[in-house]
């Protein structure tokens, strides 16, 4: 009875052995699993102390600073001739001759051509003959109204001498002599009369002939075919020998086509909501993307009203060009300054943040805090805006993307440069 006690004493302690064993193994797992989590932590915090503020968001700022804003009105169109015509004849007639061709530059009254027109010709010779003869026809009048008042005069001191001595001292002069006299007297008198108005008719017909003969030599006159105005050949339809119809005729060709090319003409639609704000003499810059190059221009007219259709006002702007360096057809922009304000706070557009009417933006404040500014905005660029409060000189206003961020939230600004000049 004593030996089995003994025994199972001795296993006991054997097992005891065992799960003392197995203990000491869970315990060693569970603190080396702590060491190892302490360790990790450790280097963490070491690494972030490294590192310092680096670990914090970098969200992309600008200052608010004062700088000039005006608001422009960018509209594209093509450039025309200020004038550009086909050039006609007048009269019908053969091309004696032709001096200019595609792209030749002409002056004003520079002779382009000249017709042979043969039957003018010979009309005008007849009408200087009709001339003369009326001259001649005047002169002969003359000199017989001449001839015929002489006459007059003598036979009217005749008549009045009788009747004179008739009067004093009656008896002394027959009667019938005296009405010989006084019919000799209105005969006289008759003929001149008709002389006057043979040459009243004679200096009426040398009047005629004369219209006559400037009507043809100004007809012949347009055998010689001038430019109009300065400026530049486009076209060419005729050549020597070819007949040329009278511009009077539907069926007629043109000479040539001639553009005034030394200054343009640039046709913009204004929209509606713009109209107020454009006048009459207002500056304009001309931007030619082809040539990379600004030219001046001038608002020099428009219609007055808005086409009911585009809700547009059709606008022209004149481009002076005495190099010949713009061609009409190019493509250009007009840009309308329209309001400006010089020496206002502003900011870049891409700071403002719009939900329906309010406005606001994101600083990073002193405590390099994200912090929601409402903000009143007035006169706004293509890149700008006017800040009319809700902002000081010098805040600092988030331009990167917001999305990320969030009012009170800690993070390292970092200046943008943005481009100068750029309103």
């Amino acid at each position: 009875m004593g030996i089995k006690p003994h025994r199972i004493v001795i296993r006991g302690e054997w097992k005891n052995i065992e799960v003392q064993s197995s203990i000491l193994q869970v315990v060693s797992l569970c603190l080396g699993v702590v060491l190892i989590s302490l360790l990790l932590s450790s280097c963490d915090k070491s690494a972030r102390s490294s590192n310092g503020p680096m670990s914090l968001d970098i969200v992309g700022v600008t200052k608010v600073t004062r700088r000039s804003l005006t608001h422009q009105l960018r509209l594209s169109s093509e450039l025309i001739p200020f004038q550009d015509i086909n050039v006609y004849a007048k009269v019908s007639g053969y091309v004696k001759g032709i001096y200019v061709d595609y792209g030749s530059y002409v002056k004003r009254d520079q002779l382009l051509a000249v017709l042979e027109i043969p039957e003018l010709e010979d009309q005008l010779k007849q009408d200087k003959a009709a001339v003369k003869q009326a001259k001649d026809e005047i002169q002969h009048t003359k000199d017989e109204l001449n001839r015929e008042m002489a006459e007059y005069h003598v036979l009217h001191l005749e008549y009045q001498r009788l009747l004179g001595v008739a009067q004093t001292r009656p008896g002394l002069v027959a009667q019938q002599e005296i009405d010989d006299a006084q019919g000799k007297d209105l005969a006289a008198a008759a003929k001149v009369s008709a002389y006057k108005a043979a040459l009243s008719a004679a200096e009426g017909h040398l009047a005629a002939a004369k219209a006559m003969e400037e009507k043809d030599q100004t007809l012949l006159n347009y055998s010689r075919i001038t430019a109009p105005f300065t400026g530049v050949v486009t076209a060419r339809y005729a050549n020597t020998g070819d007949l040329m119809q009278a511009g009077t005729n539907s069926k007629a060709n043109p000479l040539v086509h001639l553009s005034q090319n030394d200054h343009l003409r640039l046709v913009i639609q204004v929209p509606e909501s713009f109209v107020p704000q454009i006048h009459i003499g207002d500056p304009v810059e001309v931007r030619v993307p082809s040539l990379g190059k600004g030219f001046k221009g001038t608002i020099s007219r428009f219609a007055d009203e808005v086409d009911f259709d585009t809700r547009t006002m059709h606008t022209e702007v004149d481009v002076p060009n005495p190099q010949y360096i713009l061609v009409p057809g190019m493509y250009a922009e007009a840009i309308l300054s329209l309001k400006d304000r010089d020496n206002v706070l502003a900011i870049p557009l891409q700071a403002v943040n719009r939900t329906g009417d309010r406005t606001s933006v994101y600083i990073v404040n002193q405590q390099n805090k994200i912090e929601e500014r409402p903000v009143k905005l007035g006169l706004e660029t293509s890149n700008y805006v006017e800040v009319i409060s809700g902002l000081r000189e010098n805040d600092l206003v988030v331009i990167s993307d917001r999305s990320g961020f969030e009012p009170g939230q800690l993070v390292q600004p970092r200046i943008v440069q943005l481009p100068e000049g750029v309103t």
